[in-house]
């Protein structure tokens, strides 16, 4: 039996995780309004709670636990969308359905996996409809001019997982001033559409729902009045998920929303915040194109834990690289990666990620297991944190031994030269050699048993070429 302890921004404090219904554990997480690429910040929830469902889902077969259920929306109907389709002069399905892809596409290719449930907002537009209107019979929401709205003073814990007053908040927040509004702190459920803007018949006109509704209406469809885990980054802790608990908990009083919520922190990049205005933003897919493999953009984000802000350096992604590059080499040596497919995850590697994902911990495991030329087992634990999968595993190690087959007539050739300048103490002819090797991305090993040449991440036989 595996305990998980998880930090629950509500009650601030780490609790042992206990399922509501064990045969049916529930995760929902805020996922992206799609209407460009990625950009890093973006990608670090994903994989934040990529790694909390891999968790779930190990530990509900070792405890005995039934399915595990991940649901991610797409926000696909938002003003952000609609400029991009006036500046564009593109059709609102043409760029959300290519931007789905998009973020699918860059969260695969940093190993996350797709969750059991993606629902796209526009496929729940009645569902939201009805449950306005069911927050309008109770008294928590109004109607004004082809808007409606949520009555913030009628849910009376409202703040509390923020844990501010409503008082506070309006003295500190930026808040939209409207004439039709009862309160300043009342936010929109339903707004009204012009001709230019996507919309839908409801009882209060032609008009599309508010932002936080979407959300509050797709995991109630999805997990019900009751689930486990809500997760998302900091960012959206207000107002984004206060509203979510406000509106779900008035709508839904049978149930208590989520039991657990969990927050990740944001990301830098060389110490300052991501902007344009400093030349340091950029999408996961840039860094893919510049030739920064997906897994190494992984490894850096599982190396910091997830409640603590994260620094993304090309240092840290260098290092990265290097140490990915020798876990693949200790797996190509001493690993059985047909027995790697049964092998179990490294026991103090779930204890890490049950505490609280730990994931720095988790990682620690790692470099045990390759310093005792642990293969299989290393290979098995490398798969269950999502760096790699067995096939891309099976394809390294093929391509590494390619590599070590295809070089070895220059290590033979290397070794000679080296032998014929130990004795003649000239080795001018060994460092060119080594020199040459270097470049082309080969590391070299000397010892007294001969030389071993080890193709790199960066291995470029062309440049090998009459090398002799």
């Amino acid at each position: 039996m595996t305990e998980i302890k998880l930090h629950n921004s509500r009650s601030r404090t780490k609790e042992v995780f206990t399922p509501l219904d064990p045969e049916n554990v529930r995760m929902y997480v805020c996922g992206p309004t799609v209407y460009d690429r990625a950009h890093l910040g973006n990608a670090r929830p994903v994989v934040v709670f990529d790694m909390l469902y891999r968790l779930l889902r190990h530990v509900a077969k070792t405890n005995g636990w039934g399915k595990v259920t991940y649901a991610r929306n797409f926000t696909d109907v938002d003003d952000k969308i609609n400029a991009r389709a006036l500046a564009s002069d593109r059709r609102i399905e043409e760029i959300t359905a290519e931007t789905t892809q998009w973020f699918l596409d860059d969260m695969a290719a940093l190993g996350a996996l797709e969750p059991d449930h993606m629902p796209r907002a526009t496929a729940y537009i009645p569902q939201m409809i009805a449950m306005i209107e069911g927050l309008i019979d109770g008294g928590h929401a109004y109607a004004a001019e082809g808007h409606v709205l949520f009555r913030v003073r009628s849910y009376k814990a409202y703040g509390g997982l923020s844990g501010r007053s409503v008082d506070d908040m309006i003295a500190g927040a930026r808040v939209e001033v409207a004439p039709f509004k009862e309160d300043p702190m009342d936010f929109v459920l339903w707004k009204p559409s012009d001709a230019t803007q996507p919309g839908w018949e409801s009882p209060w006109g032609y008009g599309r729902p508010g932002w936080h509704i979407e959300c509050s209406a797709m995991s109630y469809e999805i997990l019900g009045a009751s689930f486990d885990i809500h997760g998302g980054g900091n960012d959206l802790m207000f107002p984004h998920h206060e509203n979510e608990i406000a509106q779900s908990c008035c709508a839904h009083p049978e149930g208590q929303f989520a039991q657990v919520w969990m927050h990740n922190e944001m990301l830098q990049v060389e110490g300052k915040k991501m902007s344009k205005s400093l030349g340091n933003f950029f999408t996961v897919r840039d860094l893919l194109d510049q030739g920064i493999p997906g897994e190494v953009i992984r490894f850096v984000f599982l190396s910091t834990h997830y409640r603590k802000p994260m620094d993304w350096t090309a240092e840290k992604a260098a290092g990265a690289e290097s140490k990915l590059d020798d876990y693949i080499k200790s797996v190509a040596q001493y690993g059985d990666l047909g027995a790697a497919r049964s092998t179990a995850p490294m026991k103090e590697i779930v204890q890490a990620l049950a505490d609280d994902l730990n994931t720095h911990a988790a990682l620690v495991g790692l470099d045990q297991l390759a310093n005792h030329a642990m293969g299989t087992e290393l290979a098995a634990n490398l798969v269950f944190l999502g760096l790699f999968s067995f096939e891309e595993l099976e394809a390294r190690v093929a391509q590494l031994q390619s590599g070590k087959d295809g070089l070895a007539p220059l290590a033979e050739h290397l070794g000679q030269v080296r032998a014929a300048a130990m004795a003649s103490k000239d080795f001018s002819e060994v460092d060119r050699l080594k020199s040459a090797l270097l470049d082309a991305g080969v590391e070299v090993r000397m010892s007294k048993e001969g030389v071993e040449l080890v193709p790199g991440p960066n291995f470029d036989p062309s440049q090998l070429e009459g090398l002799s």
